[in-house]
């Protein structure tokens, strides 16, 4: 009986995500929604699993092949695809149907036509030049759901108890396994919101993978000499990872409230941020960030940052600002803002009290605002906060999915909460989109960020690094930016 049970228990990956809201492609809109959606349904392309830097590698479909002008992708079906161009072309085209609204519907807007000529060729035709839209292939939005609702992917989902547990079983029919001889037969995916009941149930054994390494456990995880704990290694536990992620952490100004549309303003507060004290506060598991692209992505602005932490700057600005010693000449008294926090959680409350100690510094006081993160999603939606604690996780690894949140297009609801608007920054940015060459576009990314780092829209706190604690009988683990439907290529040996 107990052989059986560890047999049992040796093909089965757990691992605890938050909930999953929907299974249809087209409706997911979190990247937990989008890491169950990619077990079950394949994509056009993929990301390639182990490829640094990021790159595209064949999903359903091969590689496209690109007109000069750069509006026509023609798509071929990979050899021994299960399904043909028509079902890819009826995935893009419930993406694209405006009466079933998507989420992800903004993947398609510069798509002007959808053609499949024949059952292996797949053409898509754009209206304008869009060097990114491969990218777009390769997003669960894109997941191709056969007419009677299933998918052609690595697992099916074998029950689903909301808000509590999925469980997947492996698609034995997947072609893919050809290359994975020793998968897990079961992944299964446990709702656990607290963070300190995931850390001891990965301690205990009950999840193969804690993703996510909460502050507070850090001590606990690394040892002295800077490498795992001796206590962890001893379980058969490995700590995976340590670069930068595809994402941004800041804080948000709203420069059309009226005090924060002052620029000299917004350049004192990012001046008074001490990036330091803030990257020792995260155990140096985190890395300074000076620009609004991540340091991992072709484009990056890597020249020193003007305001960049300095006191005596931060006041000296301050003052020209109109608010010396941090005094409202309004009313004499000390000037106050508001920093909405989504989830008032222990962690959220101290990274607050710490933003506050620093401009506190130089005579500003902050206040914190928290709220549900529905209620917190909405009141930035709609440009109610005056500075806001945000991050950015990128969809894909160019420039133009970080700094699409200055364009003036992309105003709130869109993902530019700030409330930017620069004619400038519109102008470099929409040269850089019709640019032909990777050369010029980096060219004018970098002009783009100059442009945003001068005019201060965010503080920017931090880039978050990639670590993942994995128990040693799971083989073949790589911490990535794109985790959907990573289980594919877990061993369950050597």
């Amino acid at each position: 009986m107990f052989q059986i049970g560890v047999a049992v228990l040796a093909a089965s990956f757990t691992c605890a995500m938050e909930r999953v809201d929907s299974m249809d492609p087209v409706k997911a809109q979190s990247i937990y929604d989008a890491r169950a959606v990619q077990l079950v349904y394949e994509t056009p392309l993929v990301v390639d699993y182990g490829a640094r830097p990021y790159r595209l590698a064949p999903g359903l479909c091969e590689l496209p092949e690109v007109s000069a002008d750069g509006l026509v992708y023609v798509f071929r079906m990979a050899a021994g695809a299960p399904v043909g161009s028509v079902d890819v072309k009826r995935a893009i085209d419930r993406l694209r149907d405006p009466d079933n609204p998507s989420p992800g519907s903004w993947t398609m807007r510069r798509v002007a036509a959808v053609d499949a000529p024949d059952p292996a060729t797949l053409r898509v035709t754009l209206d304008s030049r869009h060097h990114v839209f491969p990218w777009m292939l390769a997003l669960g939005y894109t997941g191709v759901r056969l007419p009677d609702g299933s998918g052609t992917g690595p697992y099916r989902l074998k029950s689903w108890w909301r808000n509590h547990e999925m469980t997947f079983e492996r698609n034995e029919s997947w072609r893919g396994w050809r290359d994975n001889p020793k998968p897990f037969d079961t992944v299964r995916y446990l709702v656990v919101d607290d963070s300190s009941t995931r850390w001891l149930m990965f301690l205990k054994g009950e999840i193969d993978c804690l993703a996510e390494i909460d502050r507070d456990n850090w001590d606990a995880v690394m040892g002295g000499d800077g490498r795992i704990s001796p206590a962890l290694a001893a379980k058969g536990v490995k700590l995976c990872g340590g670069t930068p992620a595809l994402e941004m952490r800041y804080i948000g100004f709203n420069v059309a409230d009226p005090v924060l549309s002052n620029k000299k303003l917004r350049q004192a507060l990012s001046c008074a941020f001490d990036s330091k004290a803030w990257t020792a506060f995260y155990n140096n598991a985190v890395d300074e960030s000076f620009s609004p692209v991540p340091p991992c992505v072709d484009g990056f602005l890597d020249t020193p940052f003007e305001y960049a932490f300095n006191p005596e700057k931060a006041k000296q600005l301050l003052a020209e600002a109109g608010y010396p010693g941090g005094i409202d000449p309004a009313t004499g008294r000390r000037l106050t803002l508001t920093l909405s926090i989504g989830r008032a959680t222990q962690d959220s409350r101290e990274t607050g009290e710490l933003v506050a100690s620093f401009f506190d510094r130089i005579g500003v006081k902050l206040e914190l605002g928290f709220k549900t993160w529905e209620a917190f999603l909405t009141s930035v939606n709609r440009g109610e906060t005056q500075m806001h604690m945000m991050g950015w996780v990128g969809d894909y690894p160019d420039a133009e999915n970080f700094l699409q949140l200055f364009h003036t297009k992309n105003m709130s609801p869109g993902p530019n909460h700030s409330g930017y608007s620069s004619a400038e920054f519109d102008a470099e940015y929409d040269a850089a989109m019709a640019s032909a060459s990777a050369e010029e576009r980096n060219v004018r990314w970098r002009r783009c960020q100059e442009i945003v780092r001068e005019d201060c829209p965010w503080i920017y706190t931090h880039v978050r690094k990639n670590y993942s604690l994995v128990r040693d009988r799971v083989k073949n683990y790589i911490v990535g930016d794109f985790p959907y439907g990573c289980e594919r290529y877990l061993r369950t040996e050597d």
